[in-house]
């Protein structure tokens, strides 16, 4: 059985796609490499030191592994960019034979969130240039932030940004990491690059999932994209109230209502978002009320 390294264990994607990759080749046979790794060790699987910026430590912690899966860093695009480089040059000096890169879907030019994106493409080059196998998804938005942020969304009554009446192709990190699990095991998919997310769906019809899952009585409004940048500045500060703001405008702008390959990349397809908000919502009366229950997703 092939040994299988997954970077950033520690994090929320890469720790879900440890688990998904547990599921199909046992423990012994998956790598955690994490920047901490103690704060990894819940995995219960192997966890090395795997900080991007460390080429040296990198080499070292994939020696016998054979297929690695880079999760996208979280530093400034030009730093990124060498921090990939790091890993996959140790990846290739380590004798790993397949590279599997977590990317990203967005408008590539004309927002502030294009920078992000267009890093994202220079890593997709580099792996593919590495010499080594290869695989891509492009991940959509998350939709988990959206139901984390149910209790200010109470608050205020309505969901308000600048995406307007744009698709947004959402995903979860479990559907995700359940795509990306076969992608590193199937060598069916080396040299393809997938869009990876669930039915698009505009904020007006997230509105009414939340609703359908929460009791509540949200209601959409839409921003302007000079406005909703200068709210999310204010809030978050310049650099990611920025990402925020240019992440929104490219939804509008139909950045993020792409094809999607999930069922290609994963053998099934995606959870329907009537389904994942129906498991929430039984989920929400559970802890409220100590019974089942469930609401009706939007039409």
């Amino acid at each position: 059985m092939k040994k299988i390294a997954v970077t950033s264990a520690s994090g929320q994607l890469g720790s879900e796609i440890v688990k998904a990759t547990i599921k199909l080749v046992g423990k012994e046979n998956v790598v955690g490499l994490a920047r901490t790794p103690q704060k990894a060790q819940a995995l219960g699987v192997d966890i090395r030191p795997g900080d991007y910026g460390s080429p040296t430590e990198l080499e070292h912690s994939l020696q016998g592994i054979d297929a690695v899966l880079l999760v996208s860093g979280m530093d400034t695009p030009d730093n990124r960019i060498g921090q990939h480089r790091n890993v996959i040059e140790a990846a290739k000096s380590a004798g790993v034979a397949k590279m599997v890169y977590t990317s990203i879907q967005g408008a590539e030019e004309n927002t502030a969130f294009s920078p992000i994106v267009q890093s994202n493409r220079q890593t997709e080059q580099d792996v593919r240039d590495s010499g080594l196998e290869w695989a891509i998804g492009r991940n959509g938005i998350y939709i988990e932030p959206d139901v984390e942020y149910i209790e200010t969304y109470k608050q205020r009554g309505e969901i308000a940004n600048c995406a307007g009446d744009g698709l947004c192709g959402y995903t979860t990190r479990c559907e995700l990491a359940f795509a990306y699990a076969r992608m590193l095991t199937e060598p069916k998919h080396n040299g393809q690059t997938y869009n990876l997310h669930g039915e698009a769906i505009t904020q007006a019809t997230l509105a009414d999932y939340l609703n359908s899952a929460f009791g509540t009585d949200l209601k959409y409004r839409e921003m302007s994209v000079a406005e909703y940048r200068a709210d999310r500045v204010a809030d978050l500060g310049e650099f990611l109230g920025n990402i925020i703001a240019g992440i929104y405008e490219g939804i509008r702008n139909g950045a993020a209502d792409n094809e999607s390959q999930f069922e290609t990349a994963a053998g099934r397809p995606h959870q329907s978002w009537r389904e994942y908000f129906r498991r929430l919502s039984g989920t929400t009366h559970r802890q409220r009320r100590g019974h089942g229950g469930g609401g009706s997703a939007p039409k």
